[in-house]
């Protein structure tokens, strides 16, 4: 009994250590290869650190790229959080197959290839005359955030208790007031998580940006595929790394919202 909980805590210990190795060694790399020097084959080891590359880095391109990247996220997020949690919260009302219903329409565009959607959605943005613009990419990418942001209002609303609002109706509350003073103060924290999800949904989008934006709008990972390409490592590693930061950001964020809250209740 005591060597099979020891095996246990053994092969725990070792998974942990790889996904750990998985997140930390890519996170080293890149860290290392943004302030490292030209180095070259066949030289193993690097031969001196340079930071120079950032300010390249930070150059009138990629500054648009990253700002345009943060606007198209934050649009994003404003338009894709209401529609999520309107159509995540009839969905949770259904019962039985219409539930799994509703649920499975809701995955399709998050199942769905990127590039699949993309190539449906083109027709109808270029129609619009939408195409090649930031609207255009916005719209784009309204269809995988609004379906990720379903789902996860589905599982906030099954969860969530009517009672409280019929309870202040009772109570001679109008339906605003209930909307503001009693609905929304509950949903807080999963509408400002739903809204950080939407964000890092269309910032990390590149094949629906490429082709809907028709490379006239340049995001941050359009920009650090393109250093890839290049050759240009060192830039393409900082910007792989301002990739990284709003997850990071967000992570953090999370994490020190659910240590100071013990019991949430929606």
């Amino acid at each position: 009994m005591i060597a099979g909980r020891s095996g246990d805590l053994v092969w725990r210990a070792i998974a942990l250590v790889l996904l750990g190795a998985g997140a930390l060694v890519p996170l080293a790399v890149l860290l290392l290869q943004s302030a490292a020097a030209p180095w070259f084959y066949p030289a193993l080891l690097l031969d001196a650190l340079a930071l120079d590359g950032w300010a390249a880095a930070l150059s009138p391109a990629m500054r648009e790229a990253l700002s345009r990247s943060l606007l198209i996220g934050i649009m994003v997020a404003a338009v894709a959080t209401p529609i999520a949690a309107t159509v995540g919260r009839a969905v949770a009302q259904l019962d039985g197959w219409r539930l799994h219903l509703g649920a499975a329409l809701v995955f399709l565009p998050v199942a769905a290839p990127p590039i699949a959607i993309a190539t449906g959605l083109q027709v109808v943005i270029l129609r619009a005359g939408a195409g090649g613009t930031t609207a255009g990419v916005v719209l784009a990418h309204l269809v995988p955030a609004v379906g990720y942001l379903t789902l996860y209002f589905i599982g906030v609303f099954r969860a969530y208790d009517d009672r409280v609002e019929e309870a202040a109706r009772t109570l001679g509350a109008s339906r605003w007031h209930t909307l503001v003073r009693v609905h929304l103060p509950l949903l807080r924290r999963p509408l400002a998580e739903a809204a950080m999800l939407g964000f890092l949904v269309s910032w990390a989008q590149y094949a629906l940006t490429l082709v809907i934006g028709g490379g006239a709008v340049r995001t941050l990972p359009l920009t650090v595929y393109s250093l890839v390409r290049a050759g240009q490592d060192q830039q393409a590693a900082i910007g792989a790394l301002l990739l990284i930061t709003p997850a990071a950001l967000a992570l953090t964020a999370l994490g020190l919202a659910a240590r100071r809250t013990t019991v949430v209740a929606v």
